[in-house]
């Protein structure tokens, strides 16, 4: 019989909320954090004076001087040189950079790619780049590549034993709706990657980034605070006094 494992409860009255998922049998490869749609995840870029926050460290930092407490954080999409977020990026309902539906090497072009987006009711949602229409509803947005899970099923490029393995961070939607972000401990290759994602019960995931890949999750013992980012995705609560 599997075991029912709470997600942490996150401090501050607009995170008063406890998600309950059902965990695959134990996978050590993998750090997973669950983020319910009433958890106010943002995508962050630049400070105040256009500076690119870069590292979850300096991202951390910046909150601190903001009396909030960085809760979780990883980066959040593929960057271009200069870390220009690579394909499209929308943050507080500002588009930043465009939607890329052009044709290219690399895992971001590996088709189908796709878009990771919250709504402003803090609905998470993936859809193939093909698919995304954007609007005034949308939040903040990402776009990455390739999709790991597509209606429930694997990109048909991906091959069990694959010897691709590189550390790999990622994000799905789980069946009540929470957006999971998992990063890889050890080197996977895309199967198996997609694969956990797939145990979780998503039936949408994203790739986000390779061996670049960093994750800040105190609550499960996980801290990471360096790296060289585009976007970061994270979640802060007003500090305690």
């Amino acid at each position: 019989m599997r075991k029912r494992w709470p997600i942490f409860l996150l401090g501050g009255a607009a995170l008063g909320l406890l998600v309950f998922y059902r965990q695959p049998a134990a996978d050590s490869r993998f750090v997973s954090y669950v983020a319910s749609p009433q958890q106010p995840l943002q995508l962050f870029y630049q400070d105040d004076h256009g500076r690119r926050f870069g590292s979850l460290g300096r991202l951390q930092a910046w909150l601190a001087q903001r009396h909030q407490t960085l809760l979780f954080a990883t980066n959040g999409g593929m960057y271009s040189p200069g870390g220009t977020p690579k394909g499209l990026f929308i943050q507080a309902q500002k588009p930043v950079t465009p939607l890329d539906t052009a044709r290219g090497a690399g895992n971001f072009y590996l088709k189908p790619n796709g878009v990771f987006y919250l709504t402003t009711g803090q609905r998470a949602g993936i859809c193939p780049t093909g698919q995304f229409r954007g609007g005034a509803g949308v939040a903040y947005a990402t776009q990455s590549g390739p999709l790991l899970l597509h209606q429930g099923h694997l990109s048909p490029t991906f091959r069990p034993g694959s010897a691709n393995v590189v550390i790999r961070n990622g994000v799905g939607i789980l069946p009540g709706g929470q957006a999971v972000f998992v990063i890889s401990r050890v080197k996977v290759n895309f199967y198996d990657f997609a694969t956990y994602f797939q145990r979780l019960g998503c039936r949408e995931a994203l790739y986000l980034d390779g061996f670049v890949s960093r994750m800040y999750c105190p609550a499960q013992g996980w801290r990471q605070t360096d790296g060289d980012f585009g976007v970061i995705i994270g979640v802060a609560a007003p500090a305690r006094p």
